[in-house]
């Protein structure tokens, strides 16, 4: 055990500063954005403890259900930090088995996670509870913030699967809001698209199109597209661990998000490629079809913009999408040469 963290307090610094390393429980943290905070967090010195339901014999990794009390409780109990990102993959089909899955996995979830806190001898401290930026409506007009922003669902001509993921959203949240915690600060995490150079992230497939010459607006390419570098992820998360003050929602996003068309022509620009083949909504109807994904996960414009963050006087490292989209691609230049030449051949 570290007994004491050095830590960068000004504008967003890099760490939250501790008297001693903290030990923080990820449940659901084997996926990309978990995997992200927790080679953060053991960088900084801290202890990691990841709940997953997959078979993992890692000495950081402890099985649940995500639905039942079990001895993965022992390891809520005495943890300063939990940061629950338990919930099933949204990229699929919205059929009834898929919904299901989605809606139940992150309720039972967020709620059996809080009826550990409240059994726990030495509740955390705080709780970070992932929700997401597509809870807005979706619109061009305006920004959505934490104060001012609408809940999506009622736009006129919504198709149904946009309004399935803002009950999914709601759902979520009200199980933060219900569990029986007094004594944990809760924060609900309204994150955008995390991008990094990580294999199999959506950073990685949106450059693969480029790669390959179809990185062109989708649709008219006019809905915003909200992001945030993953360095700036981890940073608003240690943020927000460190300020104790902040609860609630918190948007978790780039204050700079985007249309679709200059999203896409920035990846290109940044990639040296001038020319991408845009897609059709009909055609990206198709393709999300054939992918067994949906279109709202492209189409839908999500203008979100981390207005609390900033008033904290959280500072962003990569802002802006041109300059980040170029900080990505060096990274994903740079581990392709790392995994050697079957990469290299893609680059």
């Amino acid at each position: 055990m570290i007994s004491k963290v050095k830590t960068t307090r000004s504008g967003g610094g890099t760490h939250a500063e501790a008297d001693k390393a903290m030990k923080i429980v990820i449940p659901g943290g084997t996926g990309q954005v978990g995997s992200i905070l927790a080679r953060a967090f053991r960088a900084a010195g801290h202890e990691v403890v990841v709940l997953s339901r997959r078979r993992d014999t890692s000495a950081y990794v402890v099985a649940w259900d995500g639905k039942t009390i079990g001895p993965w409780v022992e390891a809520i109990d005495g943890a300063d930090v939990v940061i629950n990102l338990a919930g099933h993959n949204v990229n699929c089909r919205y059929h009834k088995k898929n919904r299901d899955r989605i809606m139940n996995s992150r309720v039972d979830s967020t709620r059996i996670v809080g009826e550990a806190i409240r059994r726990a001898a030495r509740p955390p401290h705080t709780w970070l509870q992932a929700s997401t930026a597509t809870i807005y409506a979706h619109r061009y007009d305006a920004p959505n913030d934490e104060a001012a922003g609408i809940i999506g669902g009622t736009e006129h001509g919504a198709p149904d699967a946009w309004r399935f993921s803002i009950d999914v959203a709601t759902a979520w949240e009200r199980a933060l809001d219900e569990a029986e915690a007094p004594h944990t600060r809760k924060v609900k995490l309204r994150s955008a698209m995390t991008m990094s150079a990580d294999r199999g992230g959506i950073f990685d497939t949106l450059l693969a199109l480029v790669r390959r010459g179809l990185g062109g607006r989708s649709g008219d390419g006019r809905q915003y597209v909200s992001w945030i570098h993953h360095e700036d992820f981890t940073r608003a998360v240690f943020w927000l661990i460190e300020h104790r003050e902040i609860d609630g929602v918190v948007n978790v996003c780039s204050p700079h998000p985007l249309p679709n068309a200059e999203f896409m022509r920035g990846l290109r620009d940044a990639w040296g490629i001038k020319l991408g083949l845009p897609t059709a909504k009909w055609m990206l109807g198709i393709g999300a079809l054939l992918m067994r994904t949906e279109t709202e996960l492209i189409l839908k414009s999500r203008r979100v913009i981390p207005g609390r963050l900033v008033r904290s006087g959280f500072s962003f490292r990569h802002p802006t999408w041109p300059e980040a989209a170029r900080h990505l691609c060096e990274e994903w230049r740079s581990r392709s040469v790392r995994s050697g030449p079957a990469m290299r051949a893609f680059s």
